[in-house]
């Protein structure tokens, strides 16, 4: 099998697109540990029980939300837990299943912290963009995502 070299254009375009994945992760970051004392993987944990109902979901389910493991998504709500921000309890339905509940504290914490990071995504990706291109943005993440995760959660409805 004879390999596809990259052209000069598709490779400028890579080039770039691995930048945008490599740093912005790092300033979203940045901004809510500097603002809420958050990591950008903590703020999502929690915003993704916050779209929950009740703020309450499986622990696999919420692990499928954020992409990530189970062993990772554990020690994270952990520490949330430590913080008072969620609550772990024997999910009901399944003994051996255990919930993850957003508690108050973590509902006020989410709530504060939501204005600045979206501010921060309006500042480093909207606003740079035309309604044009946030609409090819949104058209070339939906094609890449078909093709590594087509059956995962973040897959185009």
């Amino acid at each position: 099998m004879e390999t596809r070299w990259l052209d000069e254009d598709e490779r400028e375009t890579w080039v770039r697109f691995v930048a945008v994945v490599e740093l912005l992760p790092g300033v979203l970051d940045a901004q809510l540990r500097r603002d809420s004392g958050l990591t950008h993987y903590e703020y999502f944990t929690l915003a993704m029980l916050s779209e929950a109902p009740d703020g309450i979901l499986r622990m696999t389910s919420l692990a499928a939300r954020t992409n990530a493991t189970l062993p990772r998504l554990s020690h994270v709500v952990r520490k949330l837990e430590d913080r008072g921000l969620v609550h772990r309890s024997p999910c009901p339905e399944d003994r051996r299943a255990t919930n993850a509940q957003l508690t108050e504290a973590g509902w006020e914490v989410v709530k504060a912290a939501a204005p600045g990071h979206v501010s921060a995504v309006r500042e480093h990706v909207i606003d740079p963009l035309t309604r044009e291109q946030l609409t090819q943005l949104r058209a070339v993440s939906e094609a890449i995502l078909e093709r590594i995760d087509p059956d995962g959660p973040f897959a185009a409805p």
